[in-house]
């Protein structure tokens, strides 16, 4: 079966430049332009399924999706971004400055450690190899998966047997990755981070 991996579209916190983690922003104008230009793209896909984070900008993401579709969308809290605990809503910048200790240590890939009052990155990988797989065992050949950038990522490298303090990859708001999974749960990576739908719309954020 397939997996398409899709991070929802710009949000106002991507604009901000804001910490969202479980925080709840919508999708910003261009977000939302970036949205339907994933429903265009997969408007003819053979994707039976959709499953999306209940968070407010990847639902939002894959109403335009669904409604192409002619589905509905089916809601798994697993989906959410990591809880960044009391650093959500927090400007980027002033984390930076005002708690440089905690940021050096996440960006060193350490697993175990979480920012006050949130979740690990083990926690995150944890949850998002947990959800991926059972999309896939769910009895469906094309399944499309709206969630977010860190979940994504984490889940992805999971089911790869990518090491999680590999170098670090990306994925662009509104992009779309595309995963093969067989009965015996190996997976291969057929498409990465693409954006090619986006053309002629601004140029995403990856805040």
């Amino acid at each position: 079966m397939q997996l398409y991996l899709i991070r929802h579209g710009e949000s106002t916190y991507n604009v901000e430049g804001r910490i969202q983690g479980q925080s709840d922003p919508g999708l910003s104008e261009l977000g939302r332009r970036q949205a339907q230009a994933i429903a265009r793209r997969l408007a003819k896909s053979p994707i039976g399924v959709i499953f999306a984070s209940p968070l407010r900008r990847a639902t939002e993401t894959a109403e335009f999706l669904a409604g192409a579709l002619n589905l509905d969308i089916q809601f798994d809290p697993r989906l959410k971004e990591i809880d960044a605990g009391e650093f959500q809503d927090l400007l980027r910048a002033d984390v930076r400055h005002r708690f440089p200790d905690a940021v050096g240590r996440w960006r060193s890939g350490e697993l175990d450690f979480a920012f006050p009052g949130g979740e690990s990155r083990r926690q995150l990988i944890a949850r998002g190899r947990e959800a991926l797989l059972s999309v896939s065992h769910a009895g469906h050949d094309h399944a499309a998966i709206v969630s977010h950038g860190g979940l994504l990522l984490a889940a992805m490298k999971a089911v790869l047997g990518i090491a999680s303090d590999a170098p670090p990859l990306g994925m662009e708001n509104a992009s779309i990755t595309r995963l093969a999974v067989d009965g015996d749960d190996r997976v291969e990576l057929v498409e990465f981070n693409s954006v090619e739908h986006l053309a002629g719309i601004e140029s995403p954020k990856d805040c």
